[in-house]
């Protein structure tokens, strides 16, 4: 179920280099769980602008006072229409499309888990975190980024789970204290899954590590989703089959999580790359 809304921008505040919004959007609340996506109608009359930005959940609000929220993260520098969305002011009206795609799934036990997170991809992770805490979980986060203006969560999620480990580029780049942090992080407490959400270059660093020490991966994926629902397909992502084939499923719709270890990750970059390459 998913519910389509004019959501009114309540709040709007700078978070080092992102932007965190709040929208009036009655009845997500309801139904939203971490990991989730919601799908944003971008530009205006003047703006030149006719698309829409498909990003996690970072929070919501069941109805109340305001009628229900939802909270996003945005990077203004990573496209115009994330600009467009990071410019909004209190009381511009966007239209939402929330909740989409698949949530991080729960173990149905408690067991020990890691949450990685690089950039603005980290919103959904200390909400999930607290999810698995309540299952009884021990949870330990790691939080990623280029630099120290794109982390995002550190001081909550140090506030209401405290075990956080913070990652940003060595001297060879993010990738190498990335896979440092990931493997004392799955070792220091056994950690039997390791949720990740990042973009591809990242989960392609830590899905095959993290399975490699024996945990099971489930991944959120960071790239472009441009209509959130599936149609326009632009968002197609090869994974293996049970019967070892691949095939492609829409990172959106079918995703955005996915276990890790059925992704096949040097043609997903490839694809991507190919992509980078049509646009220059």
């Amino acid at each position: 179920m998913t519910v389509a809304v004019t959501g009114e921008l309540i709040a709007t505040r700078k978070v080092g280099a992102f932007t965190h919004l709040t929208f009036v959007a009655p009845g997500v609340g309801e139904i939203a769980r971490p990991g989730h996506l919601v799908s944003v109608a971008v530009g205006d009359a003047v703006s030149a602008l006719v698309a829409r930005r498909t990003v996690p959940l970072h929070a919501v609000t069941p109805s109340g006072t305001y009628g229900g929220t939802v909270d996003i993260v945005v990077d203004g520098d990573r496209d115009p229409g994330m600009r467009w969305l990071a410019d909004r002011r209190v009381h511009d009206e966007v239209a939402l499309i929330a909740p989409l795609g698949r949530a991080f799934p729960l173990p149905q036990e408690p067991l020990p888990c890691l949450v990685v997170g690089v950039d603005t991809a980290a919103a959904p992770l200390a909400w999930q975190a607290r999810a698995l805490r309540d299952r009884g979980c021990p949870v330990e986060l790691v939080v990623a980024g280029s630099d120290d203006r794109h982390l995002f969560g550190v001081v909550e999620a140090r506030r209401t789970i405290g075990n956080v480990t913070v990652v940003t580029p060595g001297e060879t780049g993010l990738h190498e204290p990335l896979r440092a942090a990931v493997r004392a992080g799955v070792r220091r407490q056994d950690a039997a899954i390791v949720y990740a959400a990042a973009r591809a270059q990242e989960l392609a660093v830590v899905t095959p590590l993290a399975e490699s020490l024996g945990a099971v991966t489930q991944v959120a994926i960071h790239e472009d989703m441009p209509c959130g629902t599936g149609l326009c397909s632009a968002c197609t992502l090869p994974v293996r089959g049970r019967d070892d084939r691949v095939h492609s499923i829409r990172a959106c719709s079918d995703g955005p999580i996915v276990r890790g270890a059925r992704v096949v990750w040097d043609q997903y970059l490839a694809g991507l790359a190919g992509e980078l390459e049509a646009r220059a």
